[in-house]
């Protein structure tokens, strides 16, 4: 061999090092049996107790789970953690989309943590009718407050539950007030007019508006603003600085056309920026005065009552309708009466008194 085919050319492909495994199998296989060890109800009850923010989270995970296998052990939990809660104050926040609820949650939980409170969020999330899905992005909103150690956001989302929270935020409120969080705030879908839910499940209701958003008109029609404790006419800063202030007027004026509230509270506006942070103070500065006022005239009491005898009946109510539609015969006489309606064989009405009797029957 010629030292010209004796030598090698520097396109030949030389040997490379080889790449190591991707995963270390004993690593894997001592995660997949982690996961599939589930804490007890008790394990799960102590952690929350002890303040643990994941035991938390797995909690309230089965608490909202739709499986019927989770309901004793959700129904477990909850007991368990009953004894420690009801002893925070709980803040409904609502507004149109757009207004800058996370914005501002997040600077109003900021300074509430400042100031050594321990803050729960719960927020709410829309969920699509179409594809039933949710974003659940309220933490990369909150990118701050997410970071905070008194500080924990659960997104949550709406489901199939109408006015404006999730299908079980009030058991998860149970949960949060057990693990030490003395406030909650819920965050609202931000449905408009009917959010008569989460009014039903906290202490003060607060409307944040945007100014451009309607006149004394608009602000005076029922639902939503009778509700209201306080309304916050949020951004407020740069050139929108006067604007706010003329829409803080208008609401003002448009909250003297309701009647008096029974709790003796007077409802009051501002203006805030959840940007520069002005008048974040001045607004629990108000949530403060209002829980001052009804404490010492007991209504803060009397409404806590009114709402647990409001949740059982909401429970039952929706542990019939759960029961009646996974009931075994219901299920398939019901496909059988939505093709019969479908084909207007037999009218809405008399198809479901039909699935009702049977169901009342067996």
């Amino acid at each position: 061999m010629n030292e010209k085919q004796n030598k090698k050319s520097a396109l030949n492909e030389k040997e490379g090092i080889s790449q190591p495994e991707s995963f270390s199998a004993s690593s894997l296989e001592k995660i997949s049996k982690s996961r599939k060890l589930q804490p007890s109800a008790a394990e799960l009850i102590s952690g929350i107790l002890a303040h643990d923010k994941v035991a938390l989270s797995r909690g309230i995970t089965l608490v909202e789970s739709t499986n019927a296998n989770h309901l004793a052990k959700a129904n477990e939990i909850i007991n368990g953690c009953l004894p420690c809660a009801n002893k925070s104050v709980r803040i409904g926040i609502t507004g149109v989309p757009g207004v800058g609820k996370s914005t501002f949650i997040e600077a109003f939980g900021k300074y509430l943590t400042s100031l050594g409170k321990k803050v729960a969020v719960l927020a709410i999330d829309p969920s699509s009718t179409i594809s039933h899905g949710s974003i659940l992005g309220d933490k990369t909103r909150m990118e701050e407050l997410v970071k905070d150690e008194n500080a924990y956001i659960r997104p949550s989302a709406s489901g199939e539950t109408l006015g404006g929270v999730a299908r079980k935020t009030r058991e998860t409120i149970i949960l949060c007030e057990a693990a030490g969080f003395d406030t909650i705030i819920i965050e609202t879908v931000g449905v408009g007019q009917s959010e008569t839910a989460v009014h039903s499940m906290v202490d003060f209701f607060l409307l944040l508006k945007i100014s451009g958003a309607g006149d004394e008109l608009q602000g005076i029609k029922r639902g939503i603003m009778e509700m209201a404790d306080a309304i916050v006419i949020n951004k407020a800063d740069g050139d929108n600085i006067n604007k706010a202030k003329l829409a803080k007027t208008e609401f003002n004026r448009a909250l003297h056309m309701f009647p008096a509230k029974i709790s003796g509270w007077i409802p009051t506006t501002a203006t805030c920026s959840s940007i520069t942070k002005d008048g974040i103070d001045a607004v629990w500065e108000t949530i403060s005065n209002y829980f001052e006022l009804v404490k010492n005239n007991h209504y803060f009491e009397k409404k806590r009552k009114e709402q647990n005898q409001y949740w059982m009946m909401e429970t039952i109510n929706e542990q019939l309708k759960s029961n009646f539609y996974h009931h075994p015969e219901i299920i398939e006489l019901l496909e059988a009466n939505k093709k019969a309606v479908a084909n207007d064989e037999v009218s809405p009405f008399a198809a479901a008194m039909i699935l009702l009797e049977k169901y009342l029957k067996s």
